[in-house]
């Protein structure tokens, strides 16, 4: 089925015409998606849609969003930003050799909520990919989005009962009273490079706001695709991440606080 799709002159070039008729025909283009943006689902059955490319050194990757939120175009950003923000899945070189581009992609989806622990609240991030996540530069099924997060650091979580340990070197971003990115430590003891960035700075409550500059760091739980889902309620999320840790499927660090 066609889909309302806008696919503007600069990402036609990047990715072929080719490729933008299959993606207007509806044949490598999602029905349903996670606005790039917004974070928000969208439906490009139902609504328009932009085409976004992210175009790091190496990689390109095209996401979706709202064409209320932001109009179709290429994007550049660092290659760490590409593989952290936005996961190429099953990319497929370009029979011609120029960038690759994945029709079918991750994006990290980022919901905030406060989170009672050992009788008190605590600001809290929950990351759930789109997609299953791969190692990069692996291809196949699989998803390694836990055991690269263990790799990293965080640690495997079977119940919540007391804050998880702080992970030094990463970081959460908070400007303006709003929400811009995940840092992690960079190349060879560099700054910090964004393992997560907010393309439009999300909104936080003044509630979370004011419990993480009380505690001056942010509680940040991972989980594999299917596992929290988007719930609308703090109980409700409450309720997925206890599920998602007696399954196994939760990894969490304490990340200090950047900025107010």
């Amino acid at each position: 089925m066609p889909r309302m799709l806008d696919v503007s002159d600069a990402v036609r070039a990047e990715i072929g015409d080719e490729e933008a008729d299959r993606l207007l025909a509806g044949e490598n283009a999602p029905g349903s998606y996670d606005c790039t943006s917004c974070r928000t689902p969208g439906d490009s059955e139902q609504e328009r849609t932009s085409t976004v490319l992210f175009v790091g050194e190496e990689t390109a990757v095209l996401a979706f969003a709202h064409a209320s939120c932001l109009p179709s175009q290429v994007v550049q950003v660092t290659e760490e930003q590409l593989q952290g923000a936005v996961r190429s899945i099953g990319a497929q070189a370009a029979d011609d050799g120029s960038r690759r581009s994945a029709p079918e992609q991750a994006v990290l989806g980022v919901t905030s909520g406060l989170v009672l622990i050992e009788g008190e609240l605590h600001p809290a991030l929950v990351v759930e990919p789109t997609s299953p996540i791969v190692r990069p530069g692996t291809t196949g099924a699989g998803d390694d989005f836990l055991p690269l997060l263990i790799e990293q650091g965080f640690m495997p979580v079977t119940e919540l009962a007391a804050v998880p340990p702080v992970l030094h070197g990463w970081s959460v971003l908070l400007a303006v009273g709003q929400l811009h990115a995940v840092l992690q430590p960079g190349p060879h003891g560099g700054q910090p490079v964004a393992w997560w960035q907010a393309h439009q700075p999300l909104q936080v409550t003044d509630g979370w706001r004011a419990s993480a500059n009380k505690h001056q760091q942010v509680l940040m739980f991972a989980a594999p695709v299917g596992s929290i889902g988007r719930q609308p309620r703090e109980d409700l999320l409450r309720d997925s991440l206890d599920r998602a840790a007696a399954q196994g499927r939760l990894v969490a660090a304490a990340l200090p606080l950047a900025g107010t």
